[in-house]
């Protein structure tokens, strides 16, 4: 039985949020357990009772954040124009301040490739938001999920790599240039479209 507590939980979220920057300035390595401790405001013997370790802190961002993309795709799948609604949300995650997260997104991906159990946790979260997808594309084209998930696997990938890619690439380079920005549109309207377009037959 688990022993965490919604109080619990609150606060371990409230404190990975007072480290989301320290951890993406200092980087996986450079970021020791006291720094993330002062930035959070605890004393590191506290803190470690949240966090034993630096990749646990990473497996619970990826929680966090995918608990908060699952609550977005729910509003999603209710809205009277899903397809509509699933691009305003992309476009919306290419805003500036959407992408504050890029460079710790940059620093998580680095440090997957070093760490299985990071490794790990980024895979989950990413089959996690393919199938979240595949959800939508699913219930546009009339076709079961698992179907959608393989006939729109590409797409999904393609949507998922467009969005970290212009996280990372806006916390190292700053906001897109007009001509980048409307590219990664077209590509975006490109996808939506011909998912809209394949409704199932009968």
């Amino acid at each position: 039985m688990s022993l965490t507590t919604p109080a619990a939980d609150a606060r371990s979220h409230e404190i990975l949020a007072s480290i989301r920057q320290a951890f993406a300035k200092k980087g996986f390595d450079g970021a020791s357990m006291q720094d993330l401790a002062r930035a959070a405001g605890m004393s590191v013997g506290n803190f470690y009772r949240y966090f034993p370790s630096k990749a646990a802190i990473v497996q619970a961002m990826c929680g966090y954040d995918l608990s908060e993309m699952q609550a977005e795709f729910a509003e999603i799948e209710q809205s009277a124009q899903p397809m509509t609604c699933l691009r305003d949300r992309i476009l919306a995650h290419f805003d500036e301040n959407a992408l504050k997260d890029g460079q710790l997104w940059a620093e998580i991906t680095a440090a997957a490739i070093r760490k299985p159990e990071i490794g790990l946790a980024a895979r989950e979260m990413e089959e996690t938001i393919k199938r979240l997808l595949a959800t939508i594309f699913a219930a546009i084209t009339r076709r079961p999920v698992d179907e959608a998930l393989v006939r729109y696997e590409g797409q999904c990938q393609m949507l998922i790599l467009l969005v970290k890619a212009m996280a990372v690439r806006t916390s190292q380079c700053g906001p897109a240039a007009p001509p980048l920005a409307a590219q990664v549109v077209a590509v975006v309207d490109r996808i939506l479209s011909e998912i809209s377009d394949d409704v199932a037959e009968g």
